[in-house]
């Protein structure tokens, strides 16, 4: 992992990362306008909607598409093979949802 041609400098997801996942999750069901998906994303600032999907688009997992005045983005399908290890994610975190928000507040406590 620390050697210099390790490919995970290629990983497009960091473990902080947070709008990455939620916009693939949000393109699941077919493509979507920017607007549109301002709506599910409704913390997400326009600067940083349009920072990840570039970031998405230069890592190959959303393609834009013009047609005519709009603009629409769609996963790729390597943007769809994401879904199953995203999927996993959310399964492990409701699996140790708990332990999650106990150590949050025990955090809080000692600060």
């Amino acid at each position: 992992m620390f050697d210099p041609v390790c490919p995970s400098t290629l990983s497009p997801f960091r473990f902080g990362d947070k709008w990455t996942p939620l916009v693939i999750r949000c393109l699941e069901d077919g493509p979507r306008r920017f607007s549109e998906l301002r709506v599910p994303l409704r913390g997400v600032t326009a600067k940083v909607l349009t920072t990840t999907l570039r970031n998405l688009q230069r890592d190959g997992f959303v393609s834009r598409a013009e047609h005519g005045r709009q603009v629409e983005y769609a996963l790729t399908p390597l943007g769809r093979s994401m879904l199953g290890p995203i999927n996993e994610a959310c399964a492990w975190a409701e699996e140790h949802w708990d332990e999650l928000l106990d150590a949050r507040e025990e955090s809080g406590r000692s600060r």
